[in-house]
């Protein structure tokens, strides 16, 4: 792992990106070990998806910050 770290992010529902509009979900802590910087827009995985980058180690992680994006087209 890549100096991992915990990040607070708030979830864009599909209104905000195609249409602009101000909604947002609530706050979400997410494990990062990608580097996510301040304003990224990131993919997560939430639940048991987001222990499986672990391997067979339980590990108590909610969300994953799975990838980086650098555009999205909608």
């Amino acid at each position: 792992m890549r100096n991992p770290r915990l990040l607070v992010v708030v979830p864009m529902p599909r209104e905000a990106i195609t249409d602009g509009s101000p909604e947002r979900g609530e706050e979400l802590v997410v494990f990062d070990e990608l580097g996510a910087g301040p304003g990224a827009i990131i993919g997560i995985s939430e639940g048991r998806e987001a222990a499986n980058p672990f391997g067979k180690a339980k590990t108590p992680v909610d969300a994953y910050c799975a990838c980086l994006l650098d555009q999205l087209n909608v």
